[in-house]
């Protein structure tokens, strides 16, 4: 799909008022008819302030393109050409999108081939990091502007994350919250249950629950190719609880082997749960079910009362309307979640993802627009302008924009300064582990119950 937004006007925010409200100052009209009243920053007529704004910040942008590739596709694309609206129409710069369904595998292609986009959304540092040692002539360190917006409002982790030997490359966009636990409010109001504070709360709701007659863990690993990712996550979650973010650290970089102490550890509070046969795997099978199980059907067992707690990221609320369409996703209403429990109460992490920005030209129209996607300006455009299930951790964005309370939960953890935000593992290891080893030996830990050392073993044999 190909498409620019110049001349939508807002006509292409009508779900978004207040963005809306913005394209209308935006788009003063001039006081006398002598001048071309166009979209771009100066127009030939009046600019209003919150565009004069846009002048100042950016500069007029007329006549100018700006090309964006990333892997989101129809309808998702939609919220991001309707949120850059604000900056086409007082800069002038003319935005084109473009998103495929093969962007991992053909940006690559296409800057080898000397066409590349001017900027592309890359999901992974570990994307970014080999975009940088293969083509280091063509990705573009960031500019001081968005470089400035960064440090303004995003934690030092995400600068870290965009950063490759040194140099920052890659400005955050979205993010999402893997540490969450999915469970009915109803269910546990009825059985008189507490949400758990901590793990050993957590184990003790579980042996409760099982004392009852019930099953209160459902588990899925099934994703394809990608089959295993979900046993990853929870290993990496576990990993920040028992071992902390230093530890983790080490390990994602092989510090320490994987098959170190630390990781056996954090596998020992994984088979508590999962390899449990009395905990799992409602409305399935066995232990063994889990790694046969799709992953966006493994928590549908809550909302048939069947299970009582499914571990799953924030990005999972969308799953829910697909197995119950009228299914309310609330703290009050048919399903919600709450923070996967420390096991130190003085630590108490923060597991995600996100996207990057990433830039090919350092022409200016290209830095500025990075810049605008670093701004709280951006991101509340594209609250505006998106329905449920995208976040950011923008430390200065209007968090009442966001209508699903699960995305709003996780802008408050991402904003916690007292919560240690950590890059899911397996996206930043090399990708014959996090995206190969890793992934099919949990799925071998799980399926076929091959002891723990033998998979943390062949896990430290594959390492590059």
């Amino acid at each position: 799909m190909r498409s620019t937004t110049r001349g939508r006007g807002a006509a292409a925010v009508a779900g978004g008022l207040g963005l809306a409200l913005v394209l209308a100052a935006c788009t003063a009209p001039p006081e006398d008819d002598g001048g071309d009243a166009g979209g771009g920053g100066d127009g030939g007529g009046d600019v209003s302030e919150e565009c004069q704004d846009y002048v100042d910040t950016y500069g007029d942008l007329s006549g100018t393109e700006v090309t964006v590739y990333t892997s989101i596709t129809a309808p998702e694309d939609e919220a991001h050409i309707q949120s850059w609206v604000p900056f086409e129409e007082c800069t002038g710069a003319d935005v084109i999108y473009e998103g495929s369904r093969e962007f991992e595998a053909q940006l690559p292609v296409r800057v080898q081939a000397g066409n590349a986009p001017d900027i592309a959304y890359v999901p992974q540092p570990g994307l970014l990091n080999t975009l940088v040692t293969d083509f280091p002539d063509a990705v573009q360190p960031v500019g001081e502007l968005a470089e400035a917006n960064v440090d303004e409002y995003y934690s030092e982790a995400w600068k870290g994350y965009g950063t490759v030997d040194g140099t920052f490359y890659g400005t955050p966009l979205g993010a999402n919250v893997k540490s969450f636990v999915w469970y009915s409010p109803s269910m546990f109001e009825e059985a008189g249950y507490e949400i758990p504070e901590t793990w050993d709360d957590m184990i003790a709701l579980s042996d409760e629950i099982v004392a009852a007659g019930g099953t209160p863990w459902c588990a899925g690993i099934g994703s394809g190719d990608a089959t295993g990712w979900p046993a990853t996550d929870w290993v990496e979650d576990v990993m920040l609880r028992s071992a902390g973010p230093d530890v983790y650290d080490q390990w994602v970089n092989h510090e320490i082997p994987f098959n170190d102490p630390a990781v056996a550890e954090a596998m020992e509070y994984v088979e508590g749960i999962l390899k449990n046969p009395e905990y799992v795997n409602a409305g399935f099978g066995d232990v063994s079910s889990i790694a046969t199980t799709e992953f966006t059907d493994a928590g549908y067992p809550i909302l048939d009362g069947e299970c009582w707690m499914h571990r799953q990221a924030s990005f999972y609320q969308a799953q829910w309307p697909v197995y119950q369409e009228d299914a309310v996703v609330a703290e009050d209403g048919d399903v919600f979640a709450f923070y996967l429990p420390p096991i130190d109460p003085e630590n108490q992490p923060v597991l995600g993802g996100g996207e990057f920005v990433v830039t090919f030209s350092d022409r200016p129209e290209v830095q500025a627009f990075q810049a605008y996607l670093a701004s709280p300006e951006w991101t509340n455009a594209k609250l505006e302008s998106s329905g449920p299930g995208w976040v950011s951790a923008n430390n200065s964005q209007d968090t009442s924009l966001y209508e699903s309370p699960i995305d709003a939960l996780s802008a408050e953890l991402l904003a916690d300064e007292s919560r240690t935000f950590r890059f899911d593992g397996s996206d930043l290891m090399p990708g014959a582990v996090g995206a190969g080893s890793f992934w099919a030996e949990m799925t071998a830990w799980l399926a076929t119950d091959k002891p723990t050392q033998d998979v943390l073993d062949a896990i430290e044999a594959s390492w590059p």
